[in-house]
């Protein structure tokens, strides 16, 4: 087959993270991104997974080139402060992987079983991970050069300027780029897509529609019906009020904080040039004005300024990414919440798992049905991560921590994996039986449980039997950190 034609409807990050790939994938691809300038970017998060530094490593995107230009900065992985009442629990980071992990990663396994088992051991996630530590001394996750070991990383970042950046580098391969309303979706008596009409009345035909039209789902949901499938009984957050701060002082966090408020959770994400911060919430416990007035006196902030600005978020997933002649992406396709920050990582999948199996089926809907399934075990698979952290939280203080940690509504895969643990079993060997571990691997798994003290009562702990490895432990990763520079100094070696 020629080389396909490519219409997008949308641009933001994920439109035009669709867009390069598709470029990269299929250079001689005539790809077009159709992109409202009336409508501007949602921007509820502005922080990645390690997947993101692939993306743009893909498509031979140096730091030094994006990063600047997106007032970004590195993210070491998320500190989570206020999930749990537990004394010695009030907060736990959860790191990204690193070769260093071979190093402790079993000690801590070993740790976590012995105190699932009434035993007295060192169980903290914080005490095991390089990245926990780098994040508590501020330092970024890029080592002196004759540091020979990689460590994962993220980065936090302006979500309107990466979409902007990506367009501009989109165009300069090629894509043409047209900032214009769609004002019908014509779908064929096949029930695939024939064409997007524009408001200058042009008609767009094309072998492939990316729908990434954001909440509305202007192609996939409203043109072809495609079923949405609510996560509303996993998770209750609905709503987030925004409201970002200047950055003040010299000093910038290498990583994401989550602090638990009365009815969800804010984030604070560091930018060079700001601080992004944000209430996620669920709209049956709060009000908007409530939910504002408790992030300002969180924050600190006067009840007239900074503005605030209120977001709806639809929590779920449509049926199908792949529908006839359709791809949807991004927010068009579906949204867990921005806890752990996968937006993007499940764009990407999206794009890349996309190509490998059209491809692969001749440019055909050959592979479509196993490539939809993969994209939804993702989905799920990301959830039941997300759940866990409201399920498993350790604090009673107000209705909605009391009734999420009463949700009953726990997929299989979830209630087997909780079951493990509380039980003393091998949650590495259950993780590897799920086939789970390319959403959320063990480590992670281990580190959201014990950060939390999901252990039994410390009073019916007994002491440990022989001696503790933790001062090999503590020595090895405070050598290991001393190779990492300062997170701020390492941004002004960007400039």
């Amino acid at each position: 087959m020629k080389q396909p034609r490519i219409v997008i409807l949308g641009g933001g990050t994920a439109g035009w993270m669709a867009a390069n790939l598709f470029a990269d994938a299929w250079p001689q691809a005539r790809i077009t991104v159709i992109e409202s300038p009336e409508i501007g970017i949602i921007g509820v998060g502005e922080g990645s997974t390690p997947q993101f530094k692939a993306f743009f490593d893909r498509l031979g995107i140096a730091e030094r080139d994006w990063m600047p230009a997106c007032n970004a900065t590195y993210k070491n992985g998320i500190a989570f402060h206020g999930w749990s009442e537990r004394a010695g629990c009030e907060s736990y980071f959860h790191p990204f992987p690193t070769m260093l992990d071979v190093h402790t990663g079993d000690s801590f396994f070993n740790h976590t079983a012995a105190r699932r088992s009434g035993i007295a051991a060192e169980a903290h996630p914080d005490r095991f991970y390089l990245p926990a530590r780098l994040a508590a001394d501020q330092r970024g996750p890029k080592p002196d050069p004759r540091f020979p070991f990689d460590v994962s990383y993220g980065y936090h970042f302006d979500a309107y300027l990466v979409g902007a950046f990506l367009r501009d580098h989109a165009v300069g391969r090629g894509v043409a780029h047209l900032p214009l309303r769609v004002t019908e979706v014509r779908v064929g008596a096949d029930g695939a897509v024939a064409a997007l009409v524009t408001e200058d009345g042009a008609a767009i035909e094309a072998d492939l529609f990316v729908d990434s039209s954001g909440f509305r789902s202007v192609i996939a949901q409203e043109a072809l019906g495609v079923p949405f499938r609510s996560f509303g009984d996993n998770l209750f957050n609905d709503s987030a009020v925004v409201m970002p701060t200047p950055r003040t002082g010299d000093a910038i966090n290498a990583h994401t904080k989550a602090t638990a408020l009365s009815a969800g959770w804010c984030w604070d994400i560091p930018l060079t040039n700001r601080t992004g911060n944000g209430y996620v919430y669920s709209s049956l416990y709060l009000t908007p004005e409530a939910a504002e007035a408790e992030l300002r006196a969180h924050l600190g902030l006067p009840d007239d300024a900074p503005a605030a600005r209120h977001l709806k978020m639809k929590v779920g997933r449509i049926e199908t990414s792949w529908t006839a002649n359709c791809l949807a992406v991004g927010l068009s396709q579906g949204f867990i919440e921005p806890l752990e920050a996968t937006a993007l990582h499940v764009v990407q999948a999206t794009v890349e798992g996309f190509i490998n199996a059209w491809a692969a089926g001749g440019f055909t809907p050959r592979n479509r049905d196993s490539f939809n399934a993969s994209i939804a075990a993702r989905f799920e698979g990301i959830r039941d991560y997300i759940v866990c952290h409201y399920r498993m939280n350790q604090r009673r203080d107000t209705p909605y921590w009391r009734d999420n940690a009463a949700n009953a509504h726990l997929s299989a895969s979830l209630t087997e994996l909780l079951r493990c643990w509380f039980r003393g079993g091998d949650l590495v060997a259950e993780v590897a039986r799920q086939r789970i571990a390319t959403y959320y691997s063990a480590m992670s798994w281990h580190c959201l449980l014990s950060g939390y003290g999901c252990y039994p009562p410390d009073g019916q702990l007994r002491a440990a039997e022989g001696g503790s490895d933790m001062a090999r432990i503590d020595d090895f990763l405070a050598r290991c950190a001393g190779n990492f520079a300062p997170h701020h100094l390492q941004l002004a070696a960007l400039g």
